[in-house]
């Protein structure tokens, strides 16, 4: 173990070098075509950068916005910020959209390399857990993807490795302040965890940074205020800034209150203190926020299943299977194991704080919004797995057999993962990624000046269809805005710009004109529809239909 850590320490360059690539080869690989659609998030985060670009407004004509209004779940503004230099290079095309987060992902690779050489001061621990955040499925899954959350934790990544690097150098301090304020910039969890983590950090080295001149961190302190204002006063001032938030909090479903009154009835009737108290509503919401806590530590949910189809390679979970012995090993190590304790509560803290945002919302385990467990999967399985060869240095058959046994196991996974996501997941997934538009728009496109109005659906699995349309007409942002101006948005509303009506098809009562273009799913059509084209999904099914009247 002496000579590979000489070796590591005389060519760390060399190696964090190759692991860069491994990185950039798993993010920039078909980054346009894997996964073979944007979702409505991409689209909208993509067109909006488009349309800032042009006009410096948002689809809905709000100038230089802090927060998009979006589908009416108001999104942070930031990633279509980020997506503006390479829209304007590269045009409005899903690779230049998805092309931020890949970069974001690479440099948070990076990052953890320097932090975990903060934490650690082992180059062993440093570049393998650098390693295997560069062919994490769950961070390779939402690096090629235009996902707000994956900037999120690359800022917090950053945060973190900037503040431990104030401590010896204080104007530091205001980079990792910025990196932590960005992140609220970016993603709604990051509002949650990155005030808690940077709280956390500041407890647990209060007595270095107590040391350092009062004047950086008064200014730091202030240079957060400043810095947050503008989302502070958005959040203050307008209704419906926390929209999102209560839709998907589990404070807002009250379809069990019915039900816990009528308990809590009987309850009262029978005399039941104990009853009274465990059906009471606060109870109940407490104990579903503690169950969705727990859940993001389902090793069902993180090693064999995952969550949405859109969150995880096929038939694969969040985490390699082959990492589950030294996970585990890695969290008893760390616990027990010679470590400084600054840096066991470090890592603690960030674990389980990660969760927190998720699981006062439906829908958990949720690999999005828990994505900031990471790094510490992949800094428990370095430890593991460096702890456990470490005890049997010695023995040199079992180190050998277990070197040979741990490589393959992991070759085979990984090359598992890597035809299931690079090969398998347009086959399988293509319905959930809402597959088809990039085919049909242009067609219509083409076809257009033969018709007087194009109809649109907009039901499931073609949600938000006038999105995707914007996005591959590159529709004129200020033709729209004042299209949109009326608006009133939300997931179900209908939409119409120009010839087109995004709305649902109902063919029995459609008028049936041949200057009239109908796109929609096969489903919405009869057998003896006049079909222009059929747009199939990669498994061979009809995925759009575009109909004559």
């Amino acid at each position: 173990m002496k000579t590979i850590n000489v070796i590591l320490d005389k060519y760390k360059w060399v190696i964090l070098g190759v692991i860069l690539v491994v990185a950039i080869i798993f993010r920039f690989w078909q980054l346009g075509a894997v996964p073979a659609s944007p979702d409505w998030d991409e689209a909208a985060l993509g067109y909006n950068a488009y349309s800032i670009l042009h006009t410096g407004r948002d689809e809905y004509g709000a100038f230089l916005p802090v927060v998009m209004r979006s589908f009416d779940d108001y999104k942070p503004a930031l990633y279509s910020y980020i997506s503006i230099p390479s829209v304007a290079l590269f045009g409005l095309n899903v690779w230049a959209v998805r092309l931020p987060s890949a970069v974001f992902g690479v440099l948070t690779v990076l990052a953890v390399y320097f932090i975990a050489k903060e934490l650690f001061k082992k180059e062993s621990v440093s570049l393998l857990s650098s390693f295997l955040l560069a062919i994490s499925p769950w961070h390779i899954q939402f690096s090629r993807l235009a996902f707000e959350s994956n900037v999120g934790l690359a800022f917090n990544v950053f945060g973190a490795l900037f503040f431990l690097k104030g401590l010896k150098r204080p104007w530091v301090l205001f980079l990792s302040i910025a990196s932590f304020v960005a992140s609220a910039y970016v993603y709604q969890s990051e509002k949650v965890f990155s005030p808690l983590i940077l709280l956390a950090l500041a407890i647990i080295f209060k007595k270095e940074l107590f040391k350092l001149p009062k004047k950086y961190i008064y200014s730091a302190v202030l240079l957060g205020f400043i810095l947050s204002l503008p989302m502070l006063w958005y959040i203050v001032s307008n209704k419906n800034a926390l929209e999102r938030a209560q839709g998907v909090s589990v404070f807002a479903d009250q379809s069990s209150l019915k039900q816990d009154a009528a308990r809590l009835l009987t309850d009262r009737q029978n005399h039941d203190y104990l009853g009274l108290v465990l059906d009471n509503r606060r109870f109940v919401f407490a104990k579903e926020v503690v169950a969705n806590y727990i859940s993001h530590f389902d090793f069902n949910w993180l090693f064999i299943t995952g969550d949405l189809s859109r969150h995880h390679a096929p038939n694969m979970g969040l985490v390699y299977i082959w990492e589950l012995p030294f996970i585990l090993a890695g969290i008893y190590f760390l616990l027990f194991g010679e470590y400084d304790k600054k840096t066991k509560w470090t890592i603690f803290s960030w674990y389980l704080l990660a969760p927190v945002a998720a699981s006062v919302t439906t829908g958990v385990p949720h690999a999005v919004r828990a994505l900031n467990l990471l790094p510490t999967y992949q800094i428990f399985s370095a430890i593991g797995i460096i702890s456990l060869f470490t005890l049997i240095k010695n023995k040199k058959f079992l180190f050998k057999t277990g070197l040979v046994i741990i490589i393959l196991c992991a070759v085979l996974n990984i090359s598992y993962y890597a035809d299931q996501y690079f090969v398998q997941t347009n086959y399988y997934t293509a319905i959930d990624w809402q597959y088809g538009y990039q085919e049909a728009v242009p067609t219509v496109k083409a076809i257009l000046p033969k018709y007087k109005k194009v109809i649109v659906s907009n039901q499931p699995y073609m949600d938000q269809s006038y999105m995707f349309f914007l996005f591959y007409l590159q529709y004129p942002p200020r033709e729209y805005q004042i299209d949109s101006a009326m608006a009133s948005g939300g997931f179900r509303e209908n939409h119409q710009f120009g010839k087109f009506e995004f709305r649902t098809i109902n063919w029995n009562t459609e008028k049936k004109s041949s200057d009239i273009l109908y796109v929609g799913r096969a489903s919405d059509f009869p057998p003896n529809a006049k079909v222009i084209k059929t747009v199939t999904f990669p498994n061979g099914k009809p995925a759009m239909l575009l109909v004559e009247g």
